[in-house]
């Protein structure tokens, strides 16, 4: 199992980090934030994922994008291999919900806007977050072509999309769309389509909620999930190795396809860690049998 993967011609870890966690409602403070991000960075993630609609409802957007910006001025450590990418055409509700709006002008002023608080230009990957009912998805990736040719961005992906919409963004953005983000765990697997089809095309298929809730267990007790379809399986598995029911489902993933990227969440520098040695557990043909199920 290769501990990399390629996002167009960029090299990153095989494991991203998902920020949400650490930037919408129920966040840690700021310091347990920045932690995990270091913590992050130290095991190997060069890949972090934002967006600017990742902010508390009653909070500004791209709060999520500047904390990512914080941790990475204040690391350590080298930074100039770390790909962040981030996503525009979603927003928040009073209420907690989430809008989208994939206006073209709308696109482009939030995409200058993320690179401003980002500090960096050309945005490493900007993502549409969603396509928007309510606007033609041609017009959209338009909007997207455009920030790639005026240099505002640097390499292009998309979400929250169906093998139809991955077509017509390959055609619009040609070689420049380099991945896809949609929602794929053990329990939720009804991108099935959408992941071959990025296998085939060369585009990496970046997992949304790739662990879908399964839950820690201790390695010296019985999980009520171990009965569960979704994922008894992987809490077997994690048992007989001696790591977490996580750590398995994430090498999982990568062993579906080269290029399959997870972006777990995290709140926590030792979640983080455990996360990123997923790219280190190679599973057997047998574990991978029992895993992938009937």
């Amino acid at each position: 199992m290769t501990r990399f993967r390629m996002l167009g011609d960029v090299r990153v870890g095989a494991v991203g980090l998902g920020t949400m966690p650490l930037s919408v409602e129920g966040r840690p403070d700021g310091a347990r934030a920045v932690a995990t991000v270091h913590a992050a960075l130290d095991a190997g993630v060069t890949l972090l994922d934002t967006a600017d609609s990742y902010h508390p409802p009653d909070g500004r957007p791209g709060e999520g994008e500047l904390l990512v910006a914080r941790a990475l001025a204040s690391y350590g450590g080298r930074v100039d291999d770390v790909l962040v990418a981030t996503k525009g055409g979603r927003g928040r509700a009073p209420d907690g919900g989430w809008t989208v709006d994939g206006r073209p002008g709308r696109l482009r002023r939030a995409a200058e806007a993320s690179a401003r608080r980002l500090g960096s230009a050309p945005i490493g990957l900007y993502q549409l977050h969603k396509p928007d009912p309510a606007v033609p998805y041609a017009e959209s990736l338009g909007a997207l072509r455009d920030l790639l040719d005026a240099g505002t961005v640097r390499l292009a992906g998309i979400s929250n999309v169906d093998t139809t919409q991955i077509l017509l963004a390959r055609e619009i953005l040609g070689d420049r769309l380099v991945s896809v983000q949609n929602r794929y765990s053990p329990a939720v697997r009804t991108s099935e389509a959408e992941l071959r089809l990025c296998a085939e095309l060369g585009l990496a298929f970046l997992p949304w909620s790739p662990l879908g809730g399964i839950s820690r267990s201790s390695l010296d007790g019985t999980s009520a999930q171990e009965e569960d379809p979704a994922f008894g399986a992987f809490h077997r598995v994690a048992r007989a190795r001696g790591v977490s029911p996580q750590r398995v489902a994430l090498a999982w993933l990568l062993a579906r396809s080269e290029t399959v990227l997870p972006i777990p969440g995290a709140s926590r520098p030792e979640s983080v860690r455990d996360s990123a040695a997923a790219a280190g557990l190679p599973l057997t043909h047998e574990e991978l049998a029992e895993l992938n199920g009937p």
